[in-house]
């Protein structure tokens, strides 16, 4: 009897944990685990913001998948299509050739991808926070943006380079906000003349920032932001990004080099590609986590619509956060073995265990067990939960001494040299990459038909 062969895509909360459980659980030689991933870490993205200002270094956000996975082979990809009769994996690797992978289960973890929409110029002038090649670039890009202002005698062009303008009042948005202007707080020590000229704005499409902490705690972060001098405007968006000026729905036209994007995000196009229900672009699962019209694959993370068994609606999904995602990994791998071993199923169950936001500095909100904190007790609850989150030592490590380095010494804002070269900050959401459900078929054939396949 041949080994059954487990493939995981993605390897976000949900991936890393379904890999983790399942090489603790399965044992050894009695199942072949694969990743399909780009990357060889798995990225703490809530901490993303704190990269971008320069308090937390790249490395102490990539959890190193060699240090977590040691009976998991890797393939460096990405999977663009799924051929679910057949049970093949359509990959293309980071050296853009074309392999595929065979499963006897298959576990959907994608994640998600940055929203856009179609705004005139976005795509091109605009900054995303969603990956540690657009943190690092985009710290670059805003300490340049003051050395230029400050190198320049034109007050129209000092004026441009000095205003910062972030879109989305989520996690995100507001985390850059803050963590980018404390940056700018501490360069503008060597720049004095810019000090007054430096203007920081978010905008939001909703009436509220941070609508998933309630009433109290929304207000509470949108007085602190305000008091840092961010301005923030509600219930408007963007209309309109030049390389020099951003037009908002308001009719106000602001100069500006630096938009930074962070309107939420989307799901993985490969989620629409199959031949399975989806709402809004996620896969539709059972509350076991397995997708009913596909036999043998599950789906978890930010790109599975799982239904939420605590709530009374009963259309009700989980939200994309990583304790759920975490928590899901843990029970897609348990349901994974109980199918191989036809054993009954579980579903998924989690109660929220509360939410955290790092506003810099000391600020923060938090709402652990449904108890509203803000002040120091709120920062002390955020950066804990960070350290407990982290999946291996040495990134808790290194984050936890960034932090003690910067609070003994103060930050630096030295330019690391990754600004002139900005990679495409929208490139994730080429949807013609994919395969849908036919083309992935095909595909497949092609490596089924060869004498290698077989």
């Amino acid at each position: 009897m041949t080994r059954p062969r487990i493939v995981v895509i993605g390897a976000g909360f949900a991936g890393l944990r379904t890999l983790r459980r399942l090489e603790q659980r399965i044992p050894k030689g009695a199942a072949e685990l694969v990743l399909v991933a780009p990357n060889d870490y798995m990225l703490y993205s809530p901490l993303l913001p704190q990269v971008a200002s320069g308090l937390l270094t790249p490395q102490s956000v990539a959890v190193s998948l060699h240090r977590r996975l040691r009976r998991t082979r890797m393939v460096p990809g990405s999977a663009i299509g799924v051929d679910t009769e057949s049970r093949v994996v359509v990959v293309r690797k980071i050296s853009e050739e074309i392999s595929y992978e065979r499963y006897d289960r298959l576990v959907l973890a994608p994640g998600s991808l940055t929203r856009v929409f179609d705004i005139p110029g976005l795509t091109e002038h605009a900054f995303g926070n969603k990956n540690l090649a657009e943190a690092v670039v985009l710290r670059d890009h805003v300490l340049a943006q003051l050395e230029l202002a400050n190198a320049s005698k034109d007050p129209v062009e000092r004026e441009e380079r000095c205003r910062f303008i972030v879109v989305g009042g989520g996690y995100t948005g507001v985390e850059t906000a803050a963590s980018l202007h404390r940056l700018t707080e501490e360069a503008a020590r060597y720049y004095p003349a810019l000090r007054s000229s430096i203007r920081w704005h978010l905008v939001d499409i909703a009436p509220r920032v941070l609508p998933e902490l309630g009433t109290n705690l929304g207000d509470e972060a949108l007085h602190l932001l305000r008091n840092l001098g961010i301005e923030v405007k509600l219930e408007i968006s963007v209309r309109e990004v030049t390389e020099n000026k951003v037009a908002l729905t308001d009719g106000r036209v602001l100069p500006c080099r630096t938009l930074i994007w962070t309107a939420g995000t989307s799901p993985s196009p490969l989620m629409s590609s199959l031949d399975a229900p989806t709402e809004r672009g996620k896969l539709i699962t059972g509350s076991d986590l397995a997708v009913p019209e596909l036999p043998g694959v599950f789906a978890l993370g930010d790109a599975a619509a799982v239904p939420d068994l605590t709530k009374d609606d009963e259309g009700a999904f989980c939200p994309p956060t990583a304790q759920y995602a975490q928590r899901q990994g843990c029970v897609a791998a348990d349901n994974v073995i109980a199918s191989l071993l036809d054993q009954p199923m579980r579903p998924f169950l989690h109660e929220d265990l509360g939410l955290v936001v790092d506003l810099s500095g000391r600020d923060a909100v938090a709402r652990p067990f449904g108890y509203d904190l803000s002040g120091l007790p709120a920062f002390a609850v955020t950066r804990a939960y960070h350290l407990l989150s982290l999946q291996s030592t040495p990134a808790r490590a290194r984050v936890l001494a960034n932090w003690l380095i910067r609070a003994l010494t103060g930050g630096e804002v030295a330019r690391l040299g990754f600004a002139h070269g900005k990679p495409s900050t929208f490139v994730d959401v080429e949807t013609e990459r994919y395969l849908d459900a036919e083309a992935a078929r095909k595909e497949s054939a092609k490596f089924l038909e060869a004498p290698s396949g077989r």
